[in-house]
């Protein structure tokens, strides 16, 4: 019986993998447009989107998020426990793993990788693993990750780009004395053991990647991935100009498609225009300091920014920006967001409330402030030139500074910035990754803002170690409460990720925590 069941299993396997041979097509290169440039490929020193999303490509973490951006699945690791009282995780990597320059992955790069990583010196993402005590090896496969308290994040951790395994001969024989330099040099031509390796970097332009051949995963056809033999990352702010390429031919994909022009990509008969579920969500990140660069700051005041809030018709720029894409935030994270609470839209529309704050706060016939805004990006152009409008009443006049991503990214890590537009999408399945960002001001002073609040710092504390699901969600509904009311934002919507593809592309994938999945992507021919 067991023969015959084993028989029947092997052929239905290969009836299965036959004709999932002919489903796929091998080799070729992608050519991707994307919006902004990376700006660092070390995972553990980063600070944007536009390195996240393309580190996962290149680094591989012991865990992977599922499809659903909800769960974990295997990664580098084939199996894991938490040990009964909480402290520990055990993990069993798989047999045979190598880095793209052909070196084993050992358990010792594993231990240094997550040390390196939960070192509270080394960047800003160390929260995310600050459970962890120490980390030791059993063994040439088996990891066990020790706990200074009960961490009720700790697999999802795992699968957060921070975590990544890195080779640690070949980071430490970098160029530099200490960490900053060795990541500076190694992130130049990292090593990894992601499904692609860097093969070049025109910064500002063009990036290329190419096929790892000793990837672990392996492809329908029983061949190992990735499926594509090269992506060619092209770097096009201008979103006008990456529409353009797209319907020519000469760009195979496009992410952050404006809107506005959806509808129009979605009718057109060599694209599918798809829009991806995400935690993304949209908003005004205000610098709420006393005063900025020596001068006064009307922002420092809440009831100001609550003015601000009041005043702005969020359902008018959904129409208008997002062509009803978009729905309003009911908290500043995303209703996708583990832990999320809140079914009301933040700060409805009420110009004579908004009017009566500004009295309140001393500023009855308004300020001049200004607006960081993309360059080129029509979405960020729209809702920028909608606020001018909306914040005219209140006696407010914005100036709007259209810049280039780093620019904007360096005024806002040096807190010089007076209000800037953001996006936010969660790296995790966890409320923590946003929470720490927006609200923690140990971290970096929420949202590089100087916005801070003591209740909401030690919430947010207690919540990193507590394990019973209905005190964390208490903890999480009361930090969005004192957030949601105070914070330095202007949440505006919550939206898909829009990403145009040429109809000969397929299992291209962006999950709901961000990341662009080209493993399984190929060509048609």
């Amino acid at each position: 019986m067991k023969t015959i069941a084993k028989a029947a299993l092997a052929a239905a396997l290969l009836f299965s993998t036959s004709l999932s041979a002919f489903a796929v097509e091998r080799g070729g290169t992608l050519t991707y447009g994307r919006y902004a440039d990376s700006l660092f490929l070390d995972p553990v020193l980063n600070d944007a989107n536009v390195d996240i999303w393309v580190l996962s490509n290149l680094y591989d973490t012991l865990l992977l998020p599922t499809d659903d951006g909800k769960g974990v699945q295997a990664g580098l690791a084939t199996a894991w426990k938490i040990a009964d009282d909480g402290l520990s995780v055990t993990l069993t990597l798989r047999d045979g793993i190598k880095f793209s320059d052909g070196s084993p992955i050992t358990p010792e790069d594993v231990a240094w990788s997550l040390k390196r990583a939960a070192d509270p010196k080394n960047g800003i993402w160390n929260f995310l693993i600050s459970s962890v005590d120490d980390v030791t090896t059993q063994g040439d496969k088996t990891v066990v990750i020790k706990l200074k308290h009960t961490d009720p994040a700790i697999l999802a951790a795992l699968t957060v780009f921070n975590t990544a395994i890195l080779p640690e001969k070949a980071f430490e024989a970098s160029a530099g004395t200490t960490d900053a330099d060795k990541a500076k040099s190694f992130g130049e031509h990292p090593i990894g053991s992601g499904p692609f390796i860097l093969k070049s970097w025109d910064r500002g332009s063009d990036m290329k990647l190419v096929r790892n051949p000793y990837y672990w995963g392996v492809g329908e056809d029983g061949k190992p991935l990735p499926y594509l033999d090269s992506i060619d990352f092209q770097v096009i702010p201008d979103d006008a100009t990456r529409i353009l390429k797209l319907n020519s031919g000469e760009l195979d994909g496009a992410e952050f498609i404006p809107y506005s022009r959806v509808d129009e990509l979605k009718a057109a008969d060599n694209l599918n225009m798809e829009l991806y579920p995400s935690t993304r969500v949209q908003m005004i990140g205000m610098n709420v300091r006393p005063q900025i660069g020596g001068k006064d700051n009307p922002l420092s005041n809440s009831k100001v920014r609550q003015a601000m809030n009041y005043a702005v018709n969020k359902e008018a720029i959904i129409q208008i920006v997002t062509h009803g894409v978009g729905t309003q935030m009911t908290s500043f994270m995303s209703s996708a967001t583990p832990l999320h609470s809140g079914d009301k839209p933040l700060y409805p529309y009420d110009l004579d409330k908004a009017k009566a704050l500004m009295k309140e706060a001393g500023f009855e016939k308004g300020f001049s402030t200004s607006l960081l805004v993309l360059a080129g990006n029509q979405d960020e152009i729209g809702i920028a030139t909608a606020l001018q409008q909306m914040w005219a009443p209140l006696g407010i006049k914005l100036d709007l500074q259209q810049v280039d991503n780093a620019s904007r990214t360096q005024q806002y890590r040096d807190g010089t910035f007076t209000m800037r537009e953001s996006a936010w999408t969660d790296d995790i399945a966890d409320p923590n990754e946003i929470t720490s960002y927006y609200v923690y001001s140990p971290n970096i002073q929420a949202l590089h803002s100087g916005w801070k609040n003591d209740e909401a710092d030690k919430l947010f504390e207690a919540s990193q170690k507590e394990i019973d699901a209905k005190k964390r969600a208490e903890q999480y509904a009361r930090i969005q409460e004192i957030y949601n009311a105070d914070g330095p934002i202007v949440p505006l919507y919550e939206t898909p990720y829009p990403v145009a593809l040429n109809k000969k592309v397929n299992g291209f994938l962006q999950i709901p925590l961000g990341n662009n999945i080209f493993t399984k992507t190929w060509l048609a021919k």
